[in-house]
């Protein structure tokens, strides 16, 4: 069987996971589900259960479809040329975003305050490690990585800007799984947008700071 089938087969397994776990539990769920938590992991907001068909289907499918069109519609054709990295970090987004709704859809199920918990930003803390890890291997590309008009407008700067974005995701989503258990869930919640503030803030820095000394460079030479 072609190989290429199967690779594409296990993500639209994982697409379709969300899905086939709510149609497992349907029976089970209250009427209304909870659909958002406060500071304190308490319950603040409740929905249909039929609203959960849609975190079920429309963000993974959104996410795959993305990643399915993307190297088609890339100008400069540089996905394409990422070869398997680029069908692993497909698989790797693919994955967490469909963990992150079937843990959605169980938090749901369980109907009560503190469902929300620890495991989630565990979710968020990996995804983030796993992208950090990554970076290194993106092509300068209008759809993924720190696309600034400075990354974009000059090949060194973008790799010097991911190759610093990775250390820094990878450090941050190390960070936000340990803090996840020491903080209190107030703390936490303020620290993690810090935290996700700063791995998008310094790496825009970063890359204009660079583009700068690069074309001074140029200039003065």
């Amino acid at each position: 069987m072609n190989t290429k089938f199967l690779k594409e087969s296990a993500i639209i397994l994982m697409v379709l996971s969300p899905l086939i776990y709510l149609l497992i539990i349907w029976k089970s769920l209250p009427e209304q589900v909870p659909m958002h938590y406060d500071f304190h992991g308490n319950i603040d907001d409740y929905g249909s259960k039929n609203s959960l068909l849609a975190i079920s289907i429309a963000i993974p499918a959104f996410v795959y479809a993305l990643f399915t069109i993307i190297p088609f519609i890339d100008p400069k054709g540089k996905i394409k040329a990422m070869g398997n990295k680029f069908y692993h970090l497909k698989f790797i987004i693919v994955f967490f975003i469909s963990a992150i709704s079937c843990y959605i859809i169980y938090a749901a199920q369980q109907n009560k305050n503190g469902s929300m918990d620890h495991f989630l930003f565990i979710l968020l803390g990996l995804l983030f490690c796993f992208l950090g890890n990554y970076f290194q291997s993106i092509k300068p590309n209008y759809f993924i990585g720190i696309r600034t008009p400075w990354t974009l407008e000059n090949e060194i700067v973008w790799k010097e800007t991911h190759k610093l974005a990775g250390k820094i995701w990878l450090a941050s989503g190390l960070l936000i799984i340990i803090l996840n258990f020491i903080l209190s869930p107030e703390l936490f919640t303020t620290v993690f947008l810090v935290i996700v503030s700063i791995m998008v803030i310094i790496p825009v820095i970063y890359s204009y700071k660079r583009f700068k000394a690069h074309k001074n460079t140029i200039n003065n030479g």
